[in-house]
């Protein structure tokens, strides 16, 4: 596969923010954001979750060879919820593994970025598991890149898919989630914020947007 840009550090990347490890993360109370709108609530987000977890049993005939990856950091969370779910629906337990990204920029005057997977255990054996990658926002698909040829450094899935919360478009790489809890359209102003119970002590998903000022 093509290499990507090498790795500095990363703060910021226009129309999308992160924090250190990798994760979507802007303070509300920042001046150089508002909030727009709040796309989704707790139960919402609940909700989105079953209705995922039917999906991903309805296309993989069960979870008898299924394995949820979360990617760090609300991917995991997302990735345990949808294993209680599946558990439930299927009466039959679903490994639940993590990868930890972390995002990179060559410098910080440009908006080019890698993400860098850290060297870690998966959790569970994934050869030949029908393996679900989890992530709370698809946005350039350069994450999503990174956790399927990681994936491949622990073992050979008999296949990858990916399922995210929020798909926010922009793609750079041509990267598709084959199961999404909501498709929204974004200007590269606008950020998406989602929050969950086990990070940030609510669950919802907001829409951002940069004020005049930090553009």
């Amino acid at each position: 596969m093509a290499s990507l840009a090498p790795p500095g550090a990363v703060a910021l990347r226009r129309g999308h923010a992160y924090d250190g490890d990798g994760m979507t993360k802007v303070s509300t109370h920042s001046p150089d954001v508002r909030e727009k709108s709040q796309l989704l609530s707790g139960s919402e987000i609940e909700r989105t979750l079953v209705r995922l977890a039917h999906e991903i049993v309805e296309k993989n005939n069960g979870v008898g060879n299924l394995g949820l990856v979360g990617i760090m950091r609300r991917g995991v969370p997302l990735a345990q919820r949808l294993s209680k779910v599946l558990t439930r629906i299927e009466k039959t337990p679903v490994d639940v593994g993590t990868l930890d990204i972390t995002l990179y920029r060559d410098d910080l005057s440009t908006v080019g970025h890698r993400p860098e997977v850290k060297p870690a255990a998966i959790g569970f054996n994934i050869q030949n598991k029908d393996i679900v990658l989890v992530d709370d926002v698809l946005f350039t698909g350069r994450t999503a890149r990174a956790a399927m040829d990681a994936l491949f450094d622990h073992g050979r899935p008999a296949r990858i898919q990916l399922c995210v919360l929020i798909d926010r478009g922009h793609r750079e790489l041509p990267i598709e989630a084959s199961f999404v809890g909501r498709s929204i359209q974004t200007s590269l102003d606008e950020i998406i914020e989602v929050k969950l119970q086990e990070s940030d002590g609510a669950d919802k998903v907001l829409l951002l947007e940069r004020t005049p000022e930090a553009r």
